[in-house]
Formats: structure tokens, sequence, C-alpha cells
């Protein structure tokens, strides 16, 4: 691409040195770096890359993006700008020609159920026959097919790599996990969004946000930042159980369509649920009628899941009975209320993402109907992360009958630290704490007897444990079903 082009898009800019005529790759990692490369310097939580330029400009790097300008030897013109990292959304869009454009893309934010809504609907869309891409928690899925991405919401330069390679394998449809780090930083700046879906707001990432107003106003950015164009076909999809979507409604003037349990004045709501073995029933009122359910997954939440997931199709023209047909055809999202398969074990083992107080609660209320003798409940929390929620999480844990207080990610924090804090929440003294995952894990299979339940949450589909800064194996269902093979032995 043609340098001046390129930068063409920054109003806001200092140059120093001499421009390249064009450029041919685009990095915010020095070791990406190849000829010809523009290299933007970002601050990260461990790294700045302005400590790396050089060695960027020594691997071929032509163009040095920074916010200040830097002592660097060889052919190298720097680009001196306010933010490099508002600056790297901008970039990153023009450099791969604004490929979200070319795509139905639909962002999904809220505290809990980003990943099992965007997953709903990216295999719904497969079932239609749409080519679909998804980007989360889980990873980058391609028609399918999932890669390992790093953080829910990418860098703003992966995240458009991300879209333009979904145009490229000719997907019609993309859907993302939208968190409030990602508004916050950027890191969806330049995508054109058709459809912004919002779940609910509990507690979490306080120590990011500092209040809930400001976690509140983070998550509403996806809503305010799909423009003023109404020749555009934007939808907005909203629980209207959760009072903030009262103030998101007045952040867009694009249609609202609201799904809730409760507000009867919804244009999708629940009603009638039946919670069984191995599936939820209940009944979709829809703009078009009733609509008998039988959906394949467990819990309140993932009926509020399902209506999230069906508005969200229907808002973009698909016929509502295909789009049901498709959401009876789901099974469990992996590591989101998954039942671990346990043969003749005479034990329950559920597995679970939740690690906010709401998603505890859920979680829990959730796996009660399925209970025959006592539940277990594993809970732990990330280390050098938001502290203040530690207590309200082991206040809902407190609902069951024994619960192992752990570790989720301990990162750099002392076990007792952690355990602490979620210590002084427990309503109840039947629980331990075990700082060690593995050990807590073990623990909970060794408490059992035939008929208890044992529910892990935090880690869900995760298969490792980040201890310091080094990612080790761990999964709690193999571990609990390693020791349950032993302890229930014939």
């Amino acid at each position: 691409m043609q340098t001046t082009e390129l930068l063409h898009r920054l109003a806001q800019k200092r140059i120093v040195g001499t421009l390249p005529e064009e450029v041919r790759n685009m990095a915010i990692d020095s070791r990406a770096v190849e000829e010809k490369t523009i290299f933007i310097c970002i601050k990260g939580y461990t790294v700045d890359g302005h400590d790396y330029a050089q060695q960027a400009v020594d691997s071929g790097a032509t163009v040095v993006v920074t916010e200040r300008e830097l002592d660097l030897t060889g052919d190298v013109a720097q680009v001196i700008v306010r933010s490099t990292d508002r600056t790297l959304g901008i970039l990153a869009a023009k450099f791969f020609d604004y490929p979200s454009q070319d795509l139905t893309m639909i962002g999904v934010t809220g505290t809990n159920g980003k990943t099992t809504v965007s997953n709903m609907i990216e295999k719904m869309l497969l079932g239609l026959g749409i080519k679909s891409a998804l980007k989360g928690t889980i990873g980058f899925d391609i028609n399918g097919t999932l890669y390992q991405s790093s953080n829910t919401t990418s860098d703003a330069l992966s995240t458009q790599q991300m879209i333009f390679r979904a145009k490229s394998e000719h997907c019609r449809a993309m859907i993302m996990e939208v968190s409030s780090h990602g508004l916050v930083l950027g890191r969806v700046t330049g995508i054109d969004f058709d459809v912004a879906i919002f779940t609910n707001l509990t507690q979490d990432h306080l120590d990011f946000h500092g209040t809930m107003e400001n976690y509140g106003n983070a998550k509403g950015m996806l809503f305010s930042q799909l423009g003023q164009d109404l020749t555009k076909d934007k939808h907005v999809v909203l629980n209207s159980d959760d009072a903030w979507s009262e103030k998101y409604e007045t952040l867009t003037p694009f249609p609202i369509w609201r799904y809730a349990l409760h507000d009867e004045t919804a244009d999708f709501r629940g009603v009638d649920i039946t919670y069984h073995n191995e599936h939820t029933e209940f009944t979709m009122l829809t703009p078009e009628g009733e609509r008998h359910v039988e959906l394949k997954l467990l819990g309140e939440f993932n009926v509020y899941n399902a209506l999230a997931a069906v508005a969200a199709l229907y808002a973009k023209g698909y016929p509502i009975d295909d789009v049901i047909e498709q959401l009876e055809s789901l099974t469990a999202i992996k590591g989101r209320m998954e039942r671990v398969p346990t043969g003749d074990l005479p034990i329950d083992i559920f597995v679970d993402y939740a690690h906010t107080p709401d998603a505890i609660e859920k979680a829990i209320d959730a796996a009660m109907p399925y209970k025959k003798n006592k539940m277990i409940f594993v809970i732990g929390t990330g280390g050098n992360r938001d502290k203040s929620k530690r207590p309200d999480m082991a206040r809902k844990a407190s609902k069951a009958e024994y619960v192992i207080l752990t570790t989720d990610d301990p990162r750099y924090e002392a076990y007792d630290s952690i355990m602490g804090d979620l210590e002084k929440g427990m309503e109840h003294k039947n629980y331990t704490c075990i700082g060690d995952r593995e050990e807590a894990v073990r623990h909970a299979v060794q408490m059992s007897e035939p008929g208890d339940l044992i529910l892990f949450a935090g880690k869900g589909h995760e298969d490792y444990q980040i201890i310091e800064n080094t990612k080790y194996p761990h999964s709690d269902a193999q571990i609990a079903l390693d020791e349950a093979a032993k302890k229930y032995a014939k």
C-alpha cells in the first residue's frame, strides 16, 4: 500500500524523516516485522512497544508510529501521534480495506452470556447455510474450524486480520464477543457492526473500570458507535429485564429488539419454562406468535441466551421457524454449563465459566434441578484482578451445601490472599480452602458420595492454569473424571 495513502487517514500527526513510497506489512510485535513494515508502538500491560522500535527497524521496519520521537538509527521515518492505541485501529482498518463492510458483523457485549450467544448465532447461521466466522473467548472459529487466539477482544490489528481472513474465505457473517476492555482500548475501532446485542451487566472488571457506572458506560460504546446513518440496515438487541437497557436504547437511532423473561412488553419472551434432565423446554413469544422450544442447553440463563440469538437473526430477516429449528439443534457450548459425561459413575459433574457473582448464582440455580443429593461447588478467582467481587462470589456460592474455595489463574498473587478475600463472603462453615486448583478438584471428588453433583466454576473450556506468567496444562473435567474413576472403581 502507498504509505501516503495509508497515513492520510491520520488527521493529526507529525512526521520525522522521509516516508518510504510503500509499506507491505503492519506489525505491533517486533518479532513479526519483515521488509517494508510499518511498526506501531503499543503500550501493553507488561511491555512497551516503544522499547522495541529499534529492533523493529533492524528487522526491516521503514515506518515507526510512536507517541514520542525516538532515537532510532537506520533508514526509518517516524510518525508521531497522540495515541498509538487509537491510531492502530484506524490504520489497520485502512490497510485491510475495511473488510467489515463486506460482512454482516454481529457484536455481543455484556458481563455474562457473550460466549454462548455468539456461539449460538454462529452455529445457527452455519445451519442455515450461511458461511460464518466467530471471534471470542474460545478463539477464532471460521466456518466451523477453531483457531486459538488471545483475549476475548483481540488487538485492533489482529481483529482486522481475522475479519479480512473471514472475508477472503467467503464468509457472509462474523460474530464477535465485544468486551468492555476492547471498547475502551479501541480494539474494535474501524469495525462497522450491523447488529449489537446486550446480554446483562453485573459486577466485574472494576479493577480496570473503577465503578459500575464506568463499566456500564463502556459497554454502551458498542451501541453509540453504530453511528447515525439511517440508510444502513442496523439493529440493536437488548435484554429489557436488565435496567441498563433503558440507557442503551437512548444511545442509538436504530431499531430496538427487546427480549426478556419478565418484561411483558418485550418482543421476544420465554414463558412456561420446564427443566428436564437433558434439556430445557419453554414457550417463546415472538412477533409472529407463540413457538414451542426444546433447548438442549440447561438453565434459565440459557433461555435468555436463546432469546437474544433468535432476536438477532430475526432482526436480520431470517424466518422465525427456520431460526428456531436451528436453535433446537444446538448442543452445549463447551465449558458453559456443560455436563461432563460420567458413564457409570454415580456422581454428576458440570463445568462452567462462571467467574462473577451473578454468573455463579445462575450456574447454581441452573444445576439445582439435577441435584439428587448434595451439591459440591468449587469456586476460584483470578489473581491480580478485580478483588472487590470476591466476597460476593463466595456469598453466592454459599447456596451449595459444600464449597471449596480455590484459585483460578493465580498469576503472581499468593493463594492465601485470593482465598482470604473469598472467605469473607462465606455464609456457612461447610467449606474448605485449597489454593492449588488441581488439589481442589481432586478433593471435591474425594468428598463426594453417590448422587452428589459437583460443579466446577471459573475455568469452563480452558485447559490451562496461569501461574506467574506461565500457562500450565489443567482441565477440571479430566482431573475430576480421573479421580472419580479411582474413587468409584468397581
